[in-house]
């Protein structure tokens, strides 16, 4: 069994009564308190508008490497990625040198989160271009190979369908040798995975069921071993399958808030509870389980996230 990291995932800037000026500080006030409780991750989205199954779409939303950047002032030691940026938002080359300035300005703390994009109203709404999902994908693996060039080597270039570098430079380098660890959001059994088992450091999925991780884990081995890569470099991780309140009835009515078609997968209970649950996830080799801010609002709610950390040995 693994040893496991707990992330706060922060979709929501949402805070009733409080102005937006002040919606900043409530975004340290939870980094922090995962920081207290032990989480190796923060996490934010990377979206312009709220998105369906958090909120509507006028909710406030902040930049989400612009929040990562300040974050990374007010926190110590967690790491701090988005959940994921989309590959339509951002140049690849701009991006990798956003995420390497993140690296420096947070002491060696960033991660590189990236995904094919999936809100089509949000790309109309800004007027980025939508392409079909095989071209997203597609950019996908391009703009991760520009990046990872970006990351190991002060100079690089590159030429694609999509994207081309000519001798970029990318100074001043990033903290970690080798730059952030990227992480690909998205379990695709067809492409995302593939383009996951070339390039990623960190997969990251839904609880879909135990059936249907372990198809994708299997598919993901396989891909990897293709290509001649040790499937063991490659971290799963994934949303926490698992509601955790004071009390069981707190818990329950959390699952309000879970999106319906993922319900049936999450357990909602107590942290003794929710640590039975979480250990077949363990023993399958899924090393973090992500929590969001729309469910555990305050310090305190963060803090019962704690104390299953604790039971479960991170």
């Amino acid at each position: 069994m693994t040893t496991p990291w707990f992330g706060l995932h922060l979709p929501s800037y949402t805070h009733p009564g409080t102005p937006g000026a002040e919606l900043f500080d409530k975004t340290v006030e939870q980094a922090k308190a995962a920081e207290a409780a032990g989480f190796g991750l923060v996490t934010v989205m990377d979206h312009l508008n709220q998105i369906p199954g958090i909120g509507v779409p006028d909710e406030p939303m902040m930049d989400g490497w612009s929040v990562l950047a300040a974050l990374a002032r007010e926190t110590k030691r967690v790491r701090l990625s988005t959940l994921v940026s989309g590959v339509t938002y951002r140049n690849p080359a701009l991006l990798a040198k956003t995420a390497t300035t993140l690296d420096v300005i947070s002491g060696g703390r960033a991660i590189l989160g990236l995904g094919a994009a999936w809100y089509e109203a949000e790309h109309e709404a800004f007027g980025f271009d939508f392409p079909p999902i095989k071209e997203r994908m597609d950019r996908l693996d391009e703009a991760l190979t520009i990046i990872r060039g970006m990351f190991r080597s002060e100079r690089s270039s590159f030429h694609g369908a999509f994207y081309r570098t000519v001798d970029v430079i990318n100074v001043p380098r990033p903290v970690q040798p080798g730059g952030p660890r990227i992480l690909v959001g998205g379990g695709g059994e067809q492409r995302t995975l593939r383009i996951a088992a070339k390039h990623a450091d960190i997969t990251h999925w839904f609880p879909l069921g135990m059936e249907t991780l372990n198809r994708k884990t299997d598919l993901l081995r396989g891909y990897a071993e293709e290509i001649g890569r040790d499937p063991s470099t490659i971290e799963r991780t994934m949303a926490a399958p698992v509601l955790v309140g004071p009390d069981e009835a707190g818990a329950k009515a959390m699952l309000d808030r879970v999106a319906p078609d993922r319900r049936p997968h999450v357990f909602a209970g107590t942290p003794e509870q929710a640590a039975n649950e979480l250990r077949p996830y363990l023993d399958a080799g899924f090393a973090g389980f992500t929590f969001n801010n729309n469910i555990y609002t305050t310090p305190e709610h963060v803090a019962v996230l704690g104390d299953l950390l604790r039971l479960i040995g991170g």
